[in-house]
């Protein structure tokens, strides 16, 4: 089973594989290119699914070694979106859009111009919004062209708040499942990273009573954390190692990987970070281990909730009981696992998959 999110980690293997076939294979709806021949932009977007909703995916406006590459990230992070969608019972797809950036000098402004119309000429099918190397400016430009933009300086909000609440939500529910707790007094959890979920993520494990050891890469968000929460400091290559409760990887992705699984010494990884399987068979590693895994795209779904209240106009209190549900969404995952004897990680990625009627994929 291929877990959404880490089809691939890296493009390059995939330039292998021929495009609409991966496309097919992988349940894509749509693909659509454009090159705007006045300003040079060159954007595509992907769309994986609208059988829930119009796909909603962040845009990002970064350099790629190629075409190609753009074109698989774009399709790889627009499953993931489908299956976090899927996975909260939000009424959306998935979709991603990519602005190549150039490397060299160009007209930015004119360049997101050319994408809101872009946006606009998919007639609502696509909902763009924040992702890396875009700016709330950049979405207001985007908006004056379009209304399927879900991140505008006027919401007056960071998404951050609401992903760590749902990790919260989600570490609750994997200590309640695995250790039989219904509370966090007294458990150890090992973060690693201290960026706005990471650190908002210690906070509340604080007052909640847990002890922590924490690693940054940051020497001032790590002093603030010793000072404000009690935490203990380790090196960051050292933060997975630490024997505790729950391991909460909050930073880069594939920290769950052939070199570290052997060094885990916890019972349960649960964090904000994407992509934290460098591979499927991670998940099947750690489930072989004893170690309960929070899928990554269900725990920091809270982001995406946040993002989709302000497109849909969700009321604060739904918005609320939504992050609430990644609980609830994370016990159904565990037990099911436990029932089958298979990994979290795939269960995530099956129940997603039924309620996007698509067959699972390998």
């Amino acid at each position: 089973m291929m877990s959404i999110d880490k089809i691939k980690n890296e493009t390059t293997p995939m330039i292998q594989d021929d495009i609409l076939d991966y496309a097919i294979s992988h349940g894509f709806g749509d693909l659509h290119f454009k090159v705007d021949n006045e300003t040079g932009m060159k954007a595509i977007v992907a769309i994986h699914s609208t059988k829930l909703g119009p796909a909603l995916g962040g845009c990002r406006f970064i350099e790629y070694p190629n075409t190609t590459s753009a074109i698989y990230d774009a399709m790889r992070l627009a499953k993931g979106m489908s299956y976090k969608a899927a996975s909260v019972n939000l009424p959306l797809g998935g979709g991603k859009a990519v602005i190549i950036k150039p490397n060299q000098p160009f007209n930015r402004e004119a360049y997101l111009h050319a994408f809101g119309r872009f946006v606009n000429d998919l007639g609502g099918r696509y909902v763009t919004a924040l992702d890396s190397g875009t700016q709330l400016n950049d979405m207001d430009i985007i908006a004056q062209h379009t209304p399927y933009v879900a991140s505008l300086s006027s919401h007056n909000g960071d998404p951050s708040p609401s992903t760590a609440k749902g990790v919260l939500r989600g570490i609750q529910a994997a200590v309640e499942f695995k250790l039989g707790k219904d509370k966090l007094e007294g458990l150890h959890i090992a973060i690693q990273g201290l960026g706005n979920v990471g650190y908002q993520l210690a906070g509340h494990l604080h007052e909640l009573g847990a002890r922590l050891t924490v690693a940054d890469v940051n020497p001032t968000s790590v002093e603030r954390a010793i000072k404000n929460f009690g935490a203990t400091a380790v090196p960051t290559e050292s933060i997975h190692k630490v024997p505790c409760d729950v391991f909460a990887p909050c930073a880069l992705g594939a920290i769950i990987n052939d070199f570290s699984i052997g060094q885990l010494q916890t019972t349960i990884v649960a964090g904000a970070a994407n992509n934290q399987l460098a591979h499927s068979y991670h998940g099947q590693l750690l489930h072989d281990k004893g170690i309960l895994y929070a899928a990554d795209y269900v725990i920091n779904a809270g982001g995406l909730i946040f993002a989709a209240s302000k497109y849909l106009h969700t009321p604060e209190n739904l918005v609320l009981q939504q992050i609430d549900g990644i609980h609830t969404s994370l016990m159904a995952i565990f037990a099911r696992s436990q029932r089958e004897n298979r990994p979290a990680s795939e269960i995530a990625d099956i129940l997603a998959q039924e309620k996007l009627g698509l067959a699972p994929t390998r």
